[in-house]
C-alpha cells in the first residue's frame, strides 16, 4: 500500500467522524463527489491547484470562490487541507475511501446496475431489497445503461458482479459447449 493511499485513508476516516457528529454523511458525500467532479472535469483548475510554482493564498482563494457557498465548512476546509499539505491528486481517492468507510459503518453496499435500458425506481427498490437480503446490507443503486447486454441486468457490488444478462447467459453457453466439445 503506498504512502498517498495510506494518507487518503486517515483523511477520509477523520472526514467521516466530522461528517457523523455533525450527522452529515450523506450531504458530505454528495459535496465531496460534487468537488471531485468538478475539480476533475475541470483540467486548468486540477492544474493550478497541484502547480507548485502558484502561491497556495491564491489556490486558496480561488478555492473559495468555487465552493465556499455550495459546500459545507468540512468539506472545503478538507480539500484546502490537501492543497496546503500538497495531496491534491488525492481527490479522487480520497472520495473512494470515505464512500467505502461510509458504506461499511452505516451497513449499506453501492450496486452499480447495467441494464439495456433505463431502470424505473420500481425496479431500482426491488434489486436494493433482493440484492440487500442477499448480502446484508442497505443497497443504493446506480443505473448504468449499456445496450451491449441485449436483455436482463448485471449488477456489480464491490468487486462481485451478479450477471443475470442475456448476453452473459449466451457467453457461458457458448463456453460450456466448447468445454464439451473439447472432450
Amino acid at each position: 500500500m503506498s504512502s498517498d493511499t495510506i494518507v487518503a485513508k486517515r483523511y477520509a476516516k477523520a472526514l467521516f467522524e466530522i461528517a457523523q457528529s455533525r450527522s452529515l454523511v450523506s450531504q458530505v458525500e454528495e459535496e465531496l463527489r460534487s468537488v471531485v467532479a468538478i475539480i476533475e472535469q475541470n483540467e486548468d483548475l486540477y492544474e493550478f491547484l497541484l502547480h507548485p510554482k502558484f502561491d497556495l493564498n491564491d489556490k486558496i482563494n480561488l478555492l473559495s470562490r468555487v465552493f465556499k457557498d455550495s459546500v459545507s465548512d468540512i468539506v472545503f476546509n478538507t480539500i484546502c487541507l490537501l492543497i496546503e499539505r500538497r495531496r491534491g491528486t488525492l481527490f479522487h481517492v480520497l472520495l473512494d475511501y470515505y464512500i467505502s468507510i461510509a458504506n461499511e459503518r452505516l451497513g449499506q453496499a453501492d450496486a452499480t446496475v447495467y441494464s439495456p435500458d433505463a431502470l424505473n425506481e420500481q425496479e431500482n427498490q426491488a434489486i436494493a431489497a433482493q440484492f440487500g437480503k442477499l448480502i446484508g446490507k442497505t443497497i443504493r443503486v446506480h443505473n448504468v445503461v449499456d445496450s451491449s447486454l441485449i436483455g436482463g441486468i448485471q449488477v456489480r457490488i464491490g468487486d462481485r458482479l451478479y450477471d443475470g444478462s442475456l448476453s452473459g447467459k449466451l457467453a457461458r453457453m457458448e463456453k460450456t459447449l466448447k468445454q464439451t466439445q473439447a472432450m
